[in-house]
């Protein structure tokens, strides 16, 4: 079993704007993988979301993984509040739709077949991969300004 570290993050220059994602893999092996990208129009939320789906398309079953973040709308969601909103029909606690409903769907289809540990930090707290993330979330952002 591969023992993988991942850690991710997204930002967004307004809420809604446009916005950034990244994500940074650490196999077994010492190798590392960056990927980032955005998206003209988003929300915070969903460049988080983003951040992590990339990450695990580099994934197989059966590895091991540490996914490290700083957002607690996605370690909360994928970790507890996703069982109700499956059990309701993909409704909130007030009866309302999901936000973000595909991206919560994509992700959670990424989860099966992997043994995922989350962690949550605070961001801009001197988590070094965590600021790193945000460097880069933050550049993709600028290179959207700049088109």
């Amino acid at each position: 079993m591969t023992k993988i570290r991942m850690f991710t993050d997204g930002a967004c220059s307004g809420n809604p704007g446009p916005g950034g994602w990244a994500c940074i893999v650490q196999f077994e092996d010492s190798t590392e993988l960056v990927l980032s990208g955005g998206n003209k129009l988003t929300t915070n939320n969903k460049m988080e979301l983003q951040a992590v789906i990339e990450g695990m398309k580099k994934l197989k079953t059966g590895d091991a993984v540490v996914i490290t973040t700083d957002s607690e709308y996605v370690k909360n969601g994928i970790t507890s509040w996703i069982y109700g909103w499956i059990k309701n029909g993909w409704k909130t606690a007030a009866k309302k739709p999901v936000k973000n409903q595909e991206l919560w769907m994509e992700l959670w289809s990424f989860t099966r077949g992997l043994d995922i540990t989350w962690e949550w930090v605070r961001g801009h707290s001197g988590h070094p991969e965590n600021e790193r993330c945000d460097r880069i979330a933050r550049n993709e952002i600028s290179k959207l300004s700049a088109k």
